[in-house]
């Protein structure tokens, strides 16, 4: 071959020329506001069901009343958390991390099930944005409407659509906010001191913080936050296989895709079932175009579903274009049945049993937790040392701390060591959820035991204001015999 043929049958790789000197050169893709089309049908009603029942607890919950109490507050500053009828302390930090790791596996099952439902349907970004939007929608109108609003000179009617829309926004957020400092703030304290203009300053920062947090994020960065903040949409993957339930386009039956009359004839035209009218584009609220396949920035929420069902109902065509299935069911024709029977694999038969024992453990400890507790230190400023009468004295200190919303009397007693006795009061009373810091003294005659430390048990006796017996704990710790 010769050196011309040679040099004709390399590749040319093009050269992008290098940018004129002074002109800036963008690293990141410029952002294009999405506009969604408001869509109607099965999933849309579910989505708005669990904005309402979600709200409806967020909202709600701490104006609820528990006895003479806020039935859900987190008080920090006296180190009490009120869930109902539980009382709880730093102390009960496990039940924290028990519902941490009881949320994640829950993730992970329902992930593996039906893909990105917690995303879908009940995240807070997915939550307010679907709220915002509907605000969105009564200032402004639907798709269409915002565009040409968008697109036109700024006038009367364009300043007070955009305005409302704002205050309305702002209020919301503002409520929000609100509502989310309620939590650890009681409420009614919280609105008596707004409305005096009493507020502390970490009141002021937390409601203005959690505020602007809602108003950014579902105002404006709404798919941004799923698609570049959000991590669960980069390792969603690894939760995936070919029995995960997602949104799936049949590419079998709708291609290849192309506009057509009602009454043509799909044979004769050599077209698929989609009528290309890219609606399914128009309602996603994170902007993908659900025909190229499965894409991470997919939330699952259906709404391309529920619209190309509509088109499918008009141009009378079986629905189930775009719908909920498994790579599995589409790669194999499986029915319904079928694609429902692998739910129960290996995979997720294991997340679920991991699950059930989790839940029931924490269940049966919440159950059978006594009201109260007890912490038990050496006191540090007193060593054990020798006492008139030959006495071996150590000096404890125990916090008692009264989980329950009524007074408790307490009975203490120690045994473990023979001639071991309590010569502090045996008897403490506690404050329905107080705690207290009580001095214990012990004493060992002298040469009763060895020197060294000797493990010893403090019993804890508690009792209702009626006499009836709470429950008894057992403390272990250490008696000290000096040399």
């Amino acid at each position: 071959m010769s050196t011309s043929d040679e040099r004709s049958s390399r590749s040319v790789i093009p050269i992008t020329p290098l940018p004129a000197e002074g002109e800036m050169v963008s690293l990141y893709q410029a952002h294009q506001k999405i506009y969604p089309r408001s869509v109607q049908g099965m999933f849309a009603r579910w989505r708005w069901f669990t904005v309402f029942i979600t709200q409806l607890l967020f909202y709600g919950l701490p104006w609820l009343e528990w006895g003479q109490r806020q039935a859900v507050l987190f008080d920090l500053g006296a180190r009490r958390f009120y869930i109902f009828g539980w009382v709880f302390y730093p102390q009960d930090f496990i039940y924290l991390t028990a519902l941490l790791v009881i949320s994640a596996l829950s993730l992970f099952l329902f992930t593996a099930v039906a893909g990105r439902l917690w995303c879908g349907f009940a995240c807070p970004q997915t939550v307010y944005s679907e709220i915002f939007m509907w605000v969105e929608r009564k200032f402004e109108g639907d798709r269409s409407a915002r565009l040409r609003l968008d697109a036109a000179p700024m006038s009367i009617n364009k300043l007070s659509r955009k305005s409302g829309k704002q205050i309305v926004w702002l209020l919301l957020s503002l409520w929000t906010g609100f509502s989310f400092v309620g939590y650890f703030t009681p409420i009614r304290e919280l609105t008596h001191a707004v409305l005096s203009l009493g507020l502390g300053p970490w009141e002021i920062f937390w409601i203005l913080f959690y505020s602007l947090a809602t108003y950014g994020n579902a105002g404006f960065m709404r798919e941004q936050v799923c698609k570049y903040m959000c991590p669960y949409a980069r390792f969603q993957s690894a939760m995936f296989d070919k029995d995960t339930l997602i949104v799936t386009y049949d590419e079998a039956r709708g291609e290849p895709r192309g506009a057509r009359s009602k009454q043509a004839d799909l044979k004769t035209l050599g077209l698929g079932a989609c009528v290309d009218c890219t609606l399914c584009v128009q309602v996603c609220p994170t902007g993908i175009d659900i025909r190229k396949g499965l894409q991470y920035e997919c939330i699952g929420c259906g709404a391309c579903v529920d619209v190309c069902d509509t088109v499918m109902d008009k141009v009378g065509y079986p629905r189930g274009l775009v719908k909920f299935s498994t790579q599995n069911a589409l790669d194999q024709g499986w029915a319904w049945g079928q694609m429902v029977r692998r739910i129960f694999r290996p995979r997720v038969l294991i997340y679920t049993a991991i699950l059930w024992a989790i839940i029931l453990g924490v269940g049966a400890s919440l159950w059978l937790r006594l009201p109260f507790k007890v912490d038990i230190e050496r006191d540090r400023a007193t060593l054990a040392r020798v006492v008139s009468g030959g006495q071996i004295e150590n000096v404890y200190r125990l916090q008692i701390m009264n989980a329950s919303e009524q007074p408790l009397m307490f009975n203490l007693d120690v045994a473990g060591l023979s001639g071991l006795r309590l010569v502090t009061e045996p008897q403490v009373q506690v404050a329905a959820t107080e705690s207290r810091w009580v001095s214990v003294r012990l004493q060992l005659p002298y040469e009763a035991a060895s020197a060294g430390s000797h493990p010893i048990d403090f019993r804890i006796q508690a009792r209702w204001p009626n006499g009836h017996e709470v429950g008894l704990l057992h403390e272990k710790t250490v008696f000290l015999v000096p040399r």
